[in-house]
């Protein structure tokens, strides 16, 4: 399925001389996975108890293009500059669960919007993820298939919140949008776990 992930190997190479003057400083991948995920935990609180002020969802879009940044930051240093490490992948995804969450749930404090749509796509965006995450389980990759993976999240709550914030999306958008995300994420989880097994069953290449 196409997503928005495949897209990664270009945006990384717009990133690239960032990333090595990151690490001539001194900066490690684990100092910015850490950033991401306390950062967008702010932005969500922040958002989340002023959300009577649609206004404020303006913030939304514009930490998820700088975390998006900072996620493919954070995976160069470590590959790239032999950053890598078993606490850096616990952190990668305890973050990114985390972060994926707090800018998720404020959505559900727009005036109308129900709690249901919010906590659903919430929950299933968690899933998805952790489906991802047992690739390595079952003798499989870490799996990233869409159609909504975490870059794909990203830009439609990036595209909601901008809407929202300008007047232009109401509750009854806010809640379909919800939905129809929910109905994708539930795909992608399936995608993952087929997928997964598909690679694991599939006969190793011969020497």
């Amino acid at each position: 399925m196409i997503s928005i992930y495949q897209l990664k190997p270009r945006f990384q190479d717009l990133l690239r001389p960032l990333v090595k003057c990151l690490h001539d400083q001194g900066t490690t991948a684990n100092q910015i996975t850490v950033l991401a995920g306390a950062v967008s935990l702010v932005v969500g609180l922040l958002v989340g108890g002023v959300a009577q002020h649609v206004w404020v969802f303006a913030l939304v879009p514009l930490w998820m293009i700088l975390r998006m940044a900072l996620n493919a930051i954070d995976g160069m240093l470590a590959r790239e500059f032999g950053q890598q490490s078993r606490l850096g992948a616990y952190l990668n995804e305890l973050c990114d669960i985390g972060a994926d969450s707090a800018l998720i749930l404020p959505f559900a404090f727009i005036p109308g919007v129900s709690m249901a749509s919010v906590l659903v796509v919430t929950l299933l965006a968690v899933f998805s993820e952790y489906a991802g995450v047992l690739g390595p389980l079952v003798g499989a990759s870490r799996r990233y298939d869409g159609p909504m993976g975490k870059s794909d999240r990203a830009f439609v709550l990036g595209v909601l919140a901008t809407g929202v914030a300008l007047g232009w999306f109401g509750a009854g958008w806010v809640d379909s949008v919800m939905w129809l995300v929910a109905a994708l994420l539930a795909c992608t989880l399936v995608n993952r776990v087929r997928q997964g097994i598909k690679e694991a069953q599939a006969p190793s290449p011969v020497a």
